[in-house]
C-alpha cells in the first residue's frame, strides 16, 4: 500500500531529486509532487512525497525535523484534502 507524506517548510529551492535523495535511505520514493503557485511557477514551500506504507512510517518517524536544505524539515502523514466552499 502507498502512503503519502506531507513535507512542510521546504526550501524554494529544491527540486524532485533533492526529495529524492533526501528520502532514499528509507527506501524507495514512489512519487514527488512540489505544489507550484499557478501563477509564478515559484514552489509553495511544500510537497508530498509517495513511498511505501512501511517505508513512510519509517521516514517520518526518522527523518522529520532533519535538516533538508538549511531548513529542520516538517513531516507527517498527508490528509485527504476537504472540499472547499464555495
Amino acid at each position: 500500500m502507498v502512503k503519502s507524506i506531507f513535507v512542510g517548510n521546504l526550501a524554494w529551492s529544491a527540486e524532485d531529486d533533492d526529495l529524492r535523495n533526501f528520502f532514499a535511505e528509507c527506501g524507495t520514493v514512489i512519487r514527488v509532487r512540489i505544489m507550484k503557485d499557478q501563477e509564478t511557477g515559484r514552489s509553495r514551500g511544500f510537497a508530498f512525497v509517495d513511498m511505501d506504507a512501511d517505508e513512510a512510517d519509517a521516514a517520518i518517524e526518522t527523518l522529520n525535523g532533519k535538516n533538508l536544505m538549511g531548513r529542520p524539515a516538517t513531516l507527517s502523514e498527508a490528509k485527504a484534502r476537504e472540499p472547499r466552499r464555495s
